[in-house]
């Protein structure tokens, strides 16, 4: 049986009760959904802004600018998750609404990860993340270009991106077991550069099969 298109991220927090009332809250307000995200790429600037001054600064600094920098992490997501909320439950979608859902997202990606990437004294490994999460969002799009529905699937969507990104930023602002804040965001963008790779293959190998299906 074929499988309807998915046209909406699955989200768990889309049904939260705190995600509901700020949607319902914003909804009733001026603000709209393009504002919201937009909203997004200020904190993914904010956040790469700590992420890059981090281990330059050093000292107090540099973990404050690390907690700045996961904050902006999952305030991005939070804008991510209600814009839609407030475009589709909230009636408030407008024309251009596809394009602000998409490419605020990106900048955001390819912010938040160079960021890393110049914290942890490797812009290259940064950038790297970047078109590899770019990657990732392009075949989603072709595929719902296609007729296929947005393939979501990991295991490095923007959600674990996000996750994994958040929770180096955290860590490495402790320094633990003698590792430096650049050796942990290292790793974590390793990570992320790894994950997004196979989940851009992975999504290809849907795609094709998908489009071969339809012959």
């Amino acid at each position: 049986m074929t499988r309807p298109p998915i046209s909406r991220r699955p989200l768990a927090s889309r049904e939260t009760a705190w995600a509901r009332a700020a949607a319902r809250r914003l909804s009733a307000g001026r603000i709209t959904p393009n504002q919201i995200s937009q909203a997004a790429i200020g904190f993914a600037a904010l956040g790469a802004l700590g992420l890059a001054a981090s281990v330059p600064l050093g000292g107090p600094y540099q973990a404050a600018c690390l907690f700045l920098a996961a904050l902006c992490c999952q305030l991005r997501l939070v804008c991510n998750l209600l814009d839609g909320m407030v475009a589709v439950e909230g009636g408030k979608s407008a024309p251009d609404g596809p394009f602000w859902n998409e490419a605020p997202d990106r900048i955001a990606d390819i912010l938040l990860l160079a960021g890393a990437g110049f914290a942890a004294g490797s812009p290259a490994l940064g950038w790297a993340a970047a078109v590899f999460a770019v990657l990732t969002a392009y075949l989603r799009e072709l595929g719902r270009a296609e007729g296929q529905g947005g393939d979501f699937s990991g295991p490095m969507a923007k959600p674990q991106r996000m996750a994994v990104l958040t929770g180096a930023a955290v860590v490495a602002a402790f320094e633990p077991f003698g590792l430096s804040a650049a050796e942990v965001l290292g790793a974590a963008l390793w990570l992320v550069v790894i994950g997004a790779a196979v989940t851009a293959a992975r999504r290809s190998a849907r795609l094709i099969a998908a489009l071969r299906a339809r012959r």
